[in-house]
C-alpha cells in the first residue's frame, strides 16, 4: 500500500466488494490504498488500515451524534466528528482546538471535508444502491496535513453512517 498523501491528485474510488459485508477499499487503480472495516453489520465500529497506520472510529450519541476517532488501541480521542443535523454536515474537531468543516448535499450524494477557509481538502461523490462506491478527490493542498490518512478513512466512515441512518429512515 501507498500513502495516502502520496496519492492526491489521483483517481481514488472507495469500493464495497460485497454486498452482503460492512467492508470497504479505497483503490488507486487496481491497487488497495487502504480498508474500512465494520466490526459488524449492526455495529458502528470500524477500523480503518493504510501504509500509514491504524485507527478505530465510532459514534455515539442519539440524538446529538459524534463519531470518535482513536489510534488502534488507543484509549483518548485524536478527533471528534460532530454532526449537525439540520445544516447538512458537521465539524471534524482535532484535539488541538483545528476544525474542519464538513458538507453534504441534500441527497447526500456528496460529502466534503473543508479547510477552515472553506476550501475542499476531500472531496466524494457517492454512488451505488445495494454496494455503496465513492470516488474520492484529495485535493493536493490536503497533502501536507498530517491526519490526511485518517481524515479519507474517517469520510468514508461517514458516508457509510448517513447511508445507514437515510436506509433506516426510509
Amino acid at each position: 500500500m501507498k500513502r495516502l498523501a502520496d496519492l492526491a491528485g489521483q483517481h481514488l474510488e472507495w469500493v464495497q466488494p460485497s454486498a452482503l459485508k460492512m467492508e470497504y477499499e479505497l483503490r488507486a487503480g487496481s491497487a488497495v490504498a487502504a480498508t474500512l472495516n465494520f466490526r459488524s453489520s449492526l455495529g458502528s465500529r470500524a477500523t480503518g488500515r493504510s501504509a500509514d497506520g491504524c485507527w478505530t472510529f465510532k459514534r455515539v450519541g442519539f440524538f446529538q451524534t459524534r463519531a470518535t476517532v482513536r489510534a488502534e488501541g488507543a484509549e483518548t480521542d485524536l478527533a471528534v466528528f460532530r454532526n449537525s443535523t439540520w445544516t447538512n454536515g458537521g465539524t471534524l474537531e482535532l484535539h488541538d482546538g483545528r476544525k474542519y468543516p464538513a458538507t453534504t448535499n441534500f441527497w447526500e450524494t456528496g460529502f466534503d471535508l473543508n479547510d477552515e477557509s472553506g476550501h475542499t481538502l476531500i472531496g466524494h461523490r457517492v454512488h451505488g444502491l445495494l454496494r455503496l462506491s465513492a470516488e474520492v478527490e484529495i485535493r493536493a493542498g490536503a497533502g501536507h496535513i498530517p491526519e490526511l490518512p485518517w481524515m479519507v478513512m474517517l469520510s468514508c466512515y461517514l458516508i457509510v453512517m448517513m447511508q445507514s441512518d437515510s436506509a433506516a429512515g426510509a
